[in-house]
């Protein structure tokens, strides 16, 4: 069948459902996403479903996370449905031969615990996973053995010439020094955007580094009109150190730009025409101090009077460009670089910071949908991830009404109201599901938040509540939505209470007590527990 008489057949099976004539026109984009993509995905999975009589829905989301790791590592096992079949055993038996376990096909808690952890790990990606893998002599399954054995920069200081998270030990020795003045420790400096840019400045194959003290509060290093940025370039002997100061502008994005530098052989400069280079202040020997602060710029010379009349004052005119959107990729490259400096994620026993623990979540959650996105798109008979972009493209509008109350109107009417447009798109749940799901794994991949925040809402309004936790980070930092912390907390609840109330996650289950720290994070109350009820009468003595 062509495409244009299949678009044929949905309008007319559309036409002759429940769907008002008027709501044609907006369901006529989900009717041709959910048309291909879901109906393509029910019709085309060909192999057999395994019956999951006496499996749990738990026990299953937690095979199928087994799998899906496994199948990352190259060990086939075969499609992730939470059925751990010959296939699964197999390539598990193949997974232990690799490590030197055992090889029983059934793996132990520490087995799999690393097994599934190192795929987290590496899916969360950045500078970290980069150079482990560049060590890494056998791909991405050599990761295993790598960082079983402790390389690759896991977390930490002082690893083989490296610091934090995999940075060359002369940057995080920088950020220490930097920390000392500030209140942020060096893994929070580390989170924060536009502290670290990273590129290729000398043009030598190696990253270089940039940091920026405009952004760590600290009055040592940022005064009010200037500040203070460090240059780390790669030589031969290692990263050569060098200083700039610079004066602070309103009208840039970040104060300080990877296009501001230029190195050749000579060395390195700073482009700004307001930077000027600053020396580094060697310590007294046996001293531990930090490096000088900025020093103040000399002032300009005086004006002479201008003997010529001055011409008309007018008004300037300036075009500004669209400030660009921001980009849920490179936040979640920051977020995952704090992450490894930490040694993992946070839990409840150990969280610092809730605006931190709940940027990992989100990034958590981010791979694990795209993962999952990843894997049905796969299912679907030749539909190409450039094609999904252009047909995901129709959730973007259909949903962009609702997706502007988020900040405004309560939790649980959007819902009511996208479950109610789902119920006349005139297509199958499984369908938008299925739909949605690849929908918000072209979104993620493609840094498209519309398409993401409407993919997941939509899911929500499918009956899948916990992906509410997905419109709550999407609104808590501002990904695809006006930011709007108060707003989230509605969302965050919604997902919380359905967890609590029983219903599976849908990010898996590699991480404990996940939920629990969800609600310590966004709501700041522990979980719910019920009164204890009296087994006896209370007993009261009246005195006269």
């Amino acid at each position: 069948m062509s495409y244009r008489a299949f678009v044929r057949g949905m309008l007319a099976a559309s036409l002759l459902g429940a769907a008002p004539l008027s709501a044609m026109a907006d369901n006529f984009g989900a009717a041709i996403v959910g048309g291909i993509i879901g109906s393509a995905l029910m019709n085309g999975a060909s192999q057999p479903k395994r019956s999951s009589s006496g499996v749990s829905s738990a026990t299953r989301s937690r095979n199928a996370e087994t799998q899906t790791a496994l199948n990352y590592f190259g060990f086939a096992a075969g499609t992730p449905d939470g059925v751990l079949g010959s296939r699964s055993r197999s390539a598990i038996m193949q997974y232990q031969g690799y490590m030197g376990f055992p090889a029983t096909g059934r793996l132990l808690p520490f087995e799999r615990d690393h097994l599934v952890g190192s795929y987290n790990r590496a899916a969360l990606g950045g500078p970290d996973v980069t150079r482990s893998l560049n060590k890494s002599r056998d791909g991405t399954r050599g990761l295993l053995v790598l960082w079983r054995d402790g390389g690759g920069a896991s977390g930490g200081r002082g690893h083989g010439g490296m610091g934090y998270a995999g940075l060359p030990v002369e940057v995080s020795d920088a950020v220490d020094e930097i920390a000392e003045s500030t209140e942020p420790s060096p893994e929070q400096l580390l989170q924060r955007a536009g502290f670290i840019q990273t590129a290729d400045l000398n043009g030598d194959g190696q990253n270089d580094y940039i940091l920026d003290t405009s952004v760590t509060g600290s009055s040592f290093w940022c005064g009010a009109s200037q500040c203070t940025t460090m240059l780390f370039v790669s030589s031969a002997q290692g990263y050569q150190r060098r200083q700039f100061q610079y004066l602070m502008n309103p009208q840039r994005s970040n104060s300080v730009q990877v296009s501001f530098f230029h190195c050749d052989h000579t060395g390195c400069r700073m482009n700004d025409p307001l930077a000027q280079p600053q020396r580094t202040i060697a310590p007294a020997p046996g001293a531990s101090v930090p490096a000088a602060p900025p020093q103040q710029l000399a002032a300009a010379p005086a004006l002479q009077p201008s003997t010529q009349p001055a011409p008309p004052a007018t008004l300037p005119s300036f075009a500004l460009q669209p400030a660009p959107a921001p980009s849920l990729a490179s936040y979640c490259e920051k977020v995952g670089l704090g992450t490894s400096s930490n040694g993992g994620f946070m839990t409840v026993s150990t969280m610092s910071d809730p605006a931190i623990a709940l940027g990992e979540q989100f990034c958590f959650a981010r791979t694990y949908a795209k993962t999952e996105g990843e894997q049905m798109l796969q299912r679907v008979p030749g539909l190409t991830p450039t094609a999904v972009t252009g047909q995901c493209a129709g959730f973007e509008p259909v949903l962009a009404p609702y997706v502007s109350r988020l900040a405004r109107d309560p939790a649980r009417q959007v819902v009511a109201d996208v479950a109610q447009y789902a119920a006349t798109s005139g297509l199958a749940a499984d369908q938008l599901k299925a739909t949605a799901k690849i929908c918000l794994y072209s979104g993620y991949r493609d840094d498209n938040m519309a398409v993401a925040l409407g993919s997941a809402l939509l899911m929500v309004g499918l009956g899948e509540t916990p992906y509410a936790e997905l419109v709550a980070h999407h609104l808590n930092e501002g990904f695809g939505a006006e930011k709007n912390p108060l707003a989230a907390t509605g969302w965050y609840r919604l997902s919380i209470e359905a967890l609590e109330g029983g219903a599976p996650s849908v990010f898996g289950t590699s991480l404990p007590d996940r939920t629990a720290l969800l609600r310590a994070a966004a709501l700041g109350t522990p979980p719910a527990t019920d009164a204890p009820v009296a087994t006896s009468l209370p007993t009261f003595t009246i005195s006269d």
